[in-house]
């Protein structure tokens, strides 16, 4: 049996490192103004936010906008942090 304490990943190049720069899709209601919302929610939390390298995409139907934007954190609790706030928007259905 391998002492799970001590396992140590087979690639380190791989998964997330911090501090680093992430990517986050939200998705969301197209109406809901998400290229504005979602930039602000993670200001809010205090994260730095490349807005020059965010892309937007519309539904098929126009319905969704999916928002695409990369932002900083230094720890892994940020980045969930992040998740979790976007997520708490009633107009994000969904985030990656």
């Amino acid at each position: 049996m391998r002492d799970v304490e001590n396992i140590q990943p087979e690639n380190p190049d791989q998964g997330f490192q911090f501090p680093g720069t992430f990517t986050i899709t939200a998705m969301g209601n197209a109406e809901a103004v998400l290229e504005s919302k979602v930039p602000e929610i993670l200001r809010q939390l205090g994260r730095r936010v490349h807005i020059d390298r965010m892309k937007t995409r519309p539904s098929s139907k126009g319905n969704y906008m999916a928002v695409t934007v990369d932002f900083d954190c230094a720890r892994r609790e940020e980045y969930d942090e992040a998740h979790a706030a976007l997520r708490a928007d009633p107009d994000i259905r969904y985030t990656l």
